[in-house]
């Protein structure tokens, strides 16, 4: 009968602690999940906005879009800014990610207050391709990147690896990233995933993948016509 017991609850307490680490990973996908929303929705204003004309004809070019759906920029004399991001590419013939990073811009001078934006950043170059497969670069030394063009009118070339367009509560620019440190986040691209990855395995090889993201990858096949 003790004998029972015991087996009975050791079974106990191995099923609680798997569900325990099965919470654990929703919960941590959830994280990684609700920034993937939200990059779609970013992408979709962009792509609404009639002042993104030069995005929406040229992001059909794209060899791969980085999206972050909030960046904050705060600090007083001394300070910079940060956040999260997702990119998905075009290979083999579909849109394949996301891949999850983080920025990351440190910056000198006057700058009292706080200011959010959001960003779309379209990968124009194999060399901008490149270095976002690595685990971390530098944006302008590692790779070149440029404002993106804005206004009904904006119909000019941009000779840039990466090319990029931000808004700060509806008023565009205004986001420096030339000097971003843009680092892979192996433990989100892991938590989403189910098992440690990196950004070939989900961009190039496609050997995972994640349901979830459809909604996503949908929107930009739809704007690329891919």
């Amino acid at each position: 009968m003790t004998r029972t017991f015991t087996r009975f609850r050791v079974a106990l307490l191995a099923l609680v602690a798997a569900c325990g680490l099965q919470a654990t990973a929703a919960n941590a996908q959830s994280d990684q999940q609700k920034l993937v929303d939200a990059a779609n929705k970013t992408l979709q204003t962009f792509l609404r906005d009639p002042d993104m004309t030069w995005l929406q004809q040229h992001i059909g070019q794209a060899k791969a879009v980085l999206i972050s759906p909030e960046i904050v920029k705060a600090g007083f004399i001394f300070g910079g800014s940060g956040g999260r991001a997702v990119l998905v590419a075009h290979e083999g013939g579909k849109w394949r990610g996301p891949s999850f990073y983080t920025l990351a811009t440190a910056s000198v001078g006057f700058q009292a207050g706080v200011a959010v934006s959001e960003m779309v950043t379209l990968v124009m170059t194999e060399k901008g391709m490149n270095s976002l497969l690595a685990a971390s670069f530098k944006v302008g030394g590692d790779a070149s990147i440029a404002a993106g063009p804005v206004g009904a009118g904006a119909k000019s070339d941009v000779p840039a690896d990466l090319v990029a367009f931000t808004r700060a509560k509806g008023v565009y620019g205004g986001l420096n990233l030339d000097g971003t440190l843009i680092n892979l986040t192996d433990d989100w691209n892991k938590a989403y995933f189910g098992k440690p990855v990196q950004p070939v395995d989900i961009l190039i090889k496609g050997s995972v993948s994640n349901h979830a993201a459809a909604p996503l990858l949908a929107t930009v096949a739809k704007a690329t016509g891919k």
